[in-house]
């Protein structure tokens, strides 16, 4: 299935365009209120009620971001043909030094008060780059918010807000585990900025992996979901939320995805301490393929094979090996690499756990204590170096390899977004780049890639190894220092 990323309704220069950046069509939506009894689960007469109950705390989302852009001259913009063509020294040597300009733009999305403080949830991608953030709840009344707590891995962010009298009610939360695929859902949000809207079908899916990131786990709907829904809540007919509208596949009708509410319950309790803390166990794993499985003496391809430890990480300490077969994590069977993924990053650090294994042919069950994910706890500073030249890498997972067209076994962090105007954008850099070296050390991946980049000191320019499609070539890039 192919999807297109897009950043749901983004406003630019006081008209509206969708920003496609990868591979799905971002939106959202949420709930309220008490049980609905007169509609049954064979399917309402009408959604009337549920829709009039469930309203009141869903909010409209629209953000301002300040670009820095290039030079004012409308053929040497960011991405003008004519700069890519000519180069900047042919503007210099005709225009001199242009004034360098800056840019609003505009979103829009959706979200849902979920308690009497003035606490909304929402999509991260709604407002991760907004320089300023208002609320419209359903009587017009607009407040400024502020951001409480992000997570990009999981696309879930907490706003606040200053609530007054007239401030609605919080939505009930419900139990997106306790859904069958079949059950009707109502979504809610704010489509393409036309003002709250509602949308009613089923859920088609459970458990989706879409490509989006490292922890996928949608609910998947045909329930319609546009550009601008992103963050509003997915209803249940008790009318409780039970997912949070989140994407959409761009070719397709009828195809949407929600976050499991589950899951959001999960990191809210972090969300408001500002920042989101996941386990790590230290290992490198892969799924199990008949050809592994048969070569390691099993008869079904669950669970997941050790392919490294990391040195002094908490499972090397346990005594976990390279070779070893992980079946089960804290009593909770491991079917693949995903899986275990996800169960290891849901646990906090510094949880005692029992890991299932099978190591020559026995099974063996070995105790560990998590840690802390490194690219989680060094995050802050390796961020702010990596915006110095304008852009931002992950790990190259299965899913963004097969995203940006990379064979799996490459190795090296990939480009994963570049600031317009900044020095990557400047150097030709794109996103899906690979980047295998950082000032002549090579990078495997994102601890390696850290480890380079806090070498270098608060000025110095970066050489950069990079890969495009069959092409390598190095860049050296200059901190933008303003």
């Amino acid at each position: 299935m192919q999807v297109t990323h897009l950043k749901a309704g983004r406003l630019a220069l006081c008209s509206f365009a969708y920003l496609v950046v990868a591979t799905i069509v971002f939106c959202g939506a949420q709930t309220t209120g008490a049980a609905i009894s007169n509609l049954g689960q064979a399917g309402p007469p009408s959604f009337a009620d549920l829709a009039e109950q469930v309203k009141h705390p869903v909010v409209n989302i629209s953000t301002t971001q300040v670009l820095k852009g290039g030079p004012m001259h409308p053929f040497n913009a960011p991405n003008s043909p004519f700069r890519e063509f000519f180069g900047d020294d042919f503007f210099k040597h005709f225009f001199g030094d242009m004034p360098q300009g800056q840019m609003k733009t505009h979103a829009l999305g959706s979200g849902f008060i979920i308690d009497d403080t003035g606490l909304i949830l929402t999509n991260n991608h709604v407002v991760e780059k907004a320089d300023e953030i208002k609320i419209k709840i359903e009587n017009g009344k607009e407040f400024d918010a502020k951001v409480v707590g992000r997570d990009p891995k999981t696309d879930l962010a907490l706003i606040r807000v200053k609530p007054d009298g007239d401030f609605p009610k919080p939505a009930i939360l419900g139990d997106s585990n306790a859904l069958r695929v079949g059950d009707w859902v109502m979504a809610v949000g704010n489509p393409f900025g036309l003002g709250q809207t509602v949308t009613a079908g089923i859920i088609s899916a459970k458990g989706r992996i879409i490509g989006a990131g490292s922890y996928d786990d949608f609910l998947q709907t045909d329930a319609a979901i546009n550009p601008g829904n992103s963050g509003g809540p997915l209803f249940n007919m008790n009318g409780e939320v039970i997912g949070i509208n989140t994407a959409i596949v761009a070719q397709g009708q009828g195809i949407g995805f929600a976050i499991p509410i589950n899951l959001a319950k999960d990191i809210l309790p972090q969300l408001k301490t500002g920042k989101v803390i996941r386990g790590w166990l230290g290992v490198m794993i892969q799924d199990l393929t008949p050809e592994l499985a048969k070569s390691f003496g099993v008869s079904e391809t669950k669970g997941v094979i050790v392919s490294d430890v990391v040195k002094d990480g908490p499972a090397e300490t346990a005594g976990l090996k390279q070779g070893d077969l992980i079946t089960a994590f804290n009593g909770k069977n491991v079917e693949n690499a995903h899986s275990l993924s996800f169960l290891v990053a849901t646990t906090q650090p510094g949880t005692h756990v029992t890991i299932q294994i099978m190591r020559d042919g026995k099974t063996k069950d070995i105790k560990a204590t998590l840690g802390t994910m490194p690219e989680e706890a060094g995050e802050a500073p390796s961020s702010h170096k990596e915006n110095a030249w304008g852009f931002n890498v992950q790990n190259l997972t299965p899913e963004l390899a097969r995203r940006f067209g990379w064979d799996e076994n490459e190795r090296g962090v990939v480009i994963s977004e570049i600031q317009p105007g900044g020095p990557a954008s400047d150097a030709g850099l794109r996103g899906g780049d690979l980047i295998k070296e950082v000032n002549r050390q090579k990078v495997q991946n994102l601890r390696d890639y850290k480890q380079a980049i806090e070498k270098l000191k608060k000025d110095d320019s970066v050489l950069l190894l990079v890969k495009r499609g069959e092409n390598t070539f190095y860049v050296v890039l200059k901190p933008d220092t303003e």
